[in-house]
Formats: structure tokens, C-alpha cells, sequence
């Protein structure tokens, strides 16, 4: 038996909806607002063609296969921005004063800043994170055979990042100037010193002199906030750039189908 379907009871009229209106309906301030980014977004792009870069950064073909191994580079990417925040929050108090001013900063930092306790655990512990994404990157790089033809360059710009990244973690380590980290500077200083051929010259520029004096302060803070960062900047452009141009390895266990078309036949 067919079921009867019963009318609707009808509404009352403060709750009926309301008929839509004629002509453009009005906007809301969300919408405008919206309007304005696109409008902002569409006047950029037709300057700068921004989006067909972004699209060619951001959209392209990845290997069948690729695991969760191929993200250590952009972990990597993520700890150098972090370190790089961090450090720019820590320049804002920081002073490279060795009568006194460098440990009496850090001391304020530590004790007096809001939240700069974990500003600075940050990026001391970053530190360490950094260097091992970099090395498990260049592990999945050597063990997968990524550094092969014809990305021998990105390996080579790969190596000299790892490089950086020591230098980094070693100029850092004297800037709160406390005895560990004053102790642990003269010793690694001297080992440079008495490397073959440059290892005295090296020495000396560390120091900034024959001895460890109050220059050594000042030339490890500008080796380490400015020159080694904006190198490092570079070169992950460079190591970017040469990624996407060259596209993603496959992993070593997805054998490469050789079309029919190219394999000789047999007599």
C-alpha cells in the first residue's frame, strides 16, 4: 500500500525565509575582504606572473614508491627557517660584550624576556635537530643513489650545506659565553690552528688574532648571524632550484619498464 505523504504544516511568517532580493545582493564585510585579497593576489600575478612559478615549484610529478624518507630535506628546510626565527628573536637582546655583556644577556634572556626560556631552548636544541635531519637527508641521498647523474651538483651544494651547518653549530656554541662553551671554543679553535697549509691563517681570522682575545666574540656572532646564514640561504635556493628542475628521484626497488618498442627481439 502506498504510503500518504501529509502536507507540510505551515510556518509562521517570522520564520519564513526571506525572499531573495533583486539586483546584486549585498556583501558582507567577509566578502569584501575576500574581494580585496583577490583583487590584491590578481594585481600581483599580472605583474609578476607569480603563479605560473608557484605552479611550477610546487606542482610537479613525483616517483611511484616515494615514502616518508623524501621528506627528511624538507624537515631539514623547516629547522634552518626555525633556527633562523629563533635567532632573529635572540639578536633583539642579545650583546657580543666579552667583559660581561654576552653572559648577562643570555642570563636576561633565560630569566627576565616572556617566553625567551623557550625561545632559546629552541633554538639550542634546533641546533642538534638540524644536524641530524641533514645527516639522515644525506644518508636516504647516498643509500637511494640520488647523488648520481645528473644531480652530482645538488650532492656537492648538499655536502657544502653539511659543512655550514657544522660552522654554524660551532660559532653558536661560544655566544653565551660561559666557561663550557669559552673552554670548548679554545680547544676547537686551536685544533683549526693546527690543520696542514691554512689551518694557522684559519686559526688566526677565527681569533682575530695570534690568541683567543675579545675580537673572537664579536667575529663568531657576524660569522654566525650573518655571513654563514645568508650563504646557506643561497645555497638551498640553488639546492631548490636544482630539484625541481631535475625532479625527484625513484626509490632503488622500483625497477624502470623499458617500452616494447626498444627491447630487440630475440632470434
Amino acid at each position: 500500500m502506498p504510503k500518504l505523504k501529509l502536507p507540510a504544516p505551515p510556518l509562521p511568517p517570522g520564520l519564513k525565509p526571506a525572499p531573495p532580493r533583486p539586483g546584486k545582493p549585498q556583501q558582507g564585510p567577509l566578502d569584501k575582504a575576500a574581494d580585496a585579497g583577490m583583487y590584491t593576489v590578481d594585481w600581483i600575478d599580472e605583474r609578476t606572473a607569480m603563479s605560473s612559478g608557484l605552479r611550477w615549484v610546487l606542482f610537479r610529478k613525483v616517483p611511484k614508491g616515494t615514502n616518508w624518507f623524501y621528506t627528511l630535506g624538507s624537515a631539514t628546510l623547516f629547522a634552518f627557517l626555525s633556527q633562523a626565527i629563533t635567532g632573529v628573536f635572540l639578536a633583539m637582546y642579545y650583546r657580543p660584550d666579552a667583559a660581561g655583556g654576552a653572559y648577562e644577556s643570555v642570563r636576561h634572556i633565560n630569566d627576565d624576556v616572556f617566553l625567551g626560556e623557550f625561545v632559546h631552548g629552541m633554538h639550542k636544541w634546533g641546533s642538534s635537530v638540524m644536524v641530524i635531519l641533514i645527516f639522515l637527508h644525506m644518508a636516504r641521498t647516498f643509500f637511494f643513489g640520488a647523488y648520481k647523474y645528473p644531480r652530482e651538483l645538488n650532492w656537492v651544494i648538499g655536502v657544502a650545506l653539511l659543512i655550514l651547518t657544522f660552522i654554524m653549530a660551532l660559532t653558536g656554541y661560544l655566544l653565551p659565553f660561559d666557561q663550557r662553551s669559552f673552554w670548548a671554543t679554545i680547544v676547537a679553535n686551536n685544533i683549526t690552528a693546527s690543520g696542514p697549509l691554512v689551518g694557522p691563517y684559519l686559526g688566526d681570522f677565527l681569533n682575530g688574532g695570534a690568541d683567543f682575545n675579545a675580537t673572537t666574540l664579536s667575529r663568531f656572532y657576524a660569522i654566525h648571524m650573518m655571513l654563514v646564514p645568508g650563504i646557506i640561504g643561497a645555497l638551498i635556493g640553488a639546492h631548490l632550484w636544482l630539484v625541481t628542475k631535475l625532479g625527484t628521484t625513484a626509490p632503488p626497488w622500483n625497477k624502470v619498464k623499458v617500452p616494447e618498442e626498444l627491447i630487440e627481439e630475440k632470434a
